[in-house]
C-alpha cells in the first residue's frame, strides 16, 4: 500500500511546478506537461519516489541512525519543526551554519556551551559575575538555542538529511555529498535533481504539500523506530531465560563438585580408619 496517493498530492497541490522559462532541463523525467506556462509534475511518479523515500528512512529508524532535517524557507519551517520533533528527529529551520556537517566537532563545541552556560546557572557562578557580562552571556545562550537548540541531540554526524528546496540548501547538499552522505529531497521543476540519492518531484513551495510529504516520511520513521524498540525488547526477554539457565548449571556443577570432595574425604578417612 501506497504512503501517499494521486488524489491526496493534487488536492495539495504538489504537482504544480514552476514557470517554463525557470525550469531546470535535468527535471525532464519528473515533468507530466506543461499548462499556462507552468510545468505540472508526473504525480504518478512522486508516489513511487514517497514510498522509496519511505522505505529508506524506515530502514535508517530501525537502525537507531539519525536524519536531519534541513528547511529554513517559511513555507516549511514550521512544519519541519513539528514533524521532526514528533519522532525525536534533528532539524534546522533557522539557519544553516557553513561547516554544520564539514566541520561538525566545531558545531559540537558550541552546543555544549550551551550546556555550560546552563550548568552556571544552576551553580550559582552565573550570579558571581558582572551585570554586563551576564548580559552577553545570556544573548549568546539564546542566539545558540536559536540556531543549534534543535541538534542538541546530535551527537555525532547524521546517517542521512533531508531537504526542501534543494536551491534555497545549496550549501547543506554539498556538505552531505561530500562526506557521502545521503540526500532525500523535496525537488521542484527549477531544481537540479542529479546527486541528491531520493528525489520526491513535488511543489516545495505549498505548506499543504511539503506537510503531506513530510507526514508520509516522518510515518515510516515512527514504524522503524517502533520496530527497534519491539526487536530490544524481544532480544532483552530472550536473555533473561539463557541467562537463568547459566547461572542454574554453573550451580549445579559448583554442587556436584562439593559433593564429589565429601565422599573422596569420607572415602579418605575410612581407609585411615583401617
Amino acid at each position: 500500500m501506497s504512503r501517499t496517493n494521486f488524489e491526496q498530492l493534487l488536492e495539495a497541490g504538489a504537482h504544480f511546478g514552476h514557470l517554463k522559462r525557470k525550469w531546470n532541463p535535468a527535471m525532464a523525467p519528473y515533468i507530466f506537461m506543461e499548462r499556462n506556462d507552468i510545468h505540472i509534475i508526473d504525480l504518478h511518479k512522486t508516489v513511487v519516489k514517497i514510498d522509496e523515500a519511505a522505505a529508506a528512512m524506515r530502514s535508517i529508524a530501525k537502525s537507531g541512525r539519525k536524519i536531519l532535517f534541513v528547511a529554513t524557507k517559511k513555507q516549511a519551517k514550521d512544519v519541519v519543526a513539528e514533524k521532526a520533533q514528533a519522532v525525536g528527529m534533528p532539524y534546522i529551520t533557522e539557519r544553516w551554519a557553513g561547516g554544520m556537517l564539514t566541520n561538525f566537532p566545531t558545531i559540537r563545541k558550541a552546543v555544549k556551551k550551551m550546556a555550560t552556560i546552563d550548568k552556571m546557572t544552576a551553580d550559582g557562578t552565573f550570579s558571581n559575575v558582572s551585570k554586563r557580562e551576564r548580559l552577553q552571556i545570556t544573548r549568546q545562550r539564546e542566539k545558540l538555542e536559536k540556531n543549534l537548540g534543535s541538534i542538541v541531540d546530535l551527537t555525532r554526524l547524521p546517517s542521512a538529511i533531508f531537504v526542501v528546496d534543494v536551491m534555497k540548501e545549496h550549501i547543506a547538499v554539498r556538505e552531505a555529498q561530500r562526506l557521502g552522505i545521503p540526500v532525500f529531497a523535496i525537488v521542484d521543476t527549477n531544481s537540479n535533481p542529479n546527486g541528491i540519492d531520493f528525489v520526491i518531484p513535488a511543489n516545495d513551495d505549498s505548506t499543504k504539500s511539503i506537510n503531506l510529504i513530510l507526514g508520509a516520511l516522518c510515518e515510516a520513521i515512527q514504524e522503524g523506530a517502533d520496530e527497534r524498540k519491539v526487536e530490544k525488547a524481544d532480544t532483552e526477554t530472550a536473555e533473561v531465560p539463557v541467562a537463568k539457565d547459566r547461572k542454574s548449571r554453573v550451580a549445579k556443577k559448583s554442587r556436584g563438585k562439593k559433593e564429589f570432595n565429601a565422599d573422596v574425604t569420607e572415602k579418605t578417612a575410612e581407609t585411615d580408619g583401617e
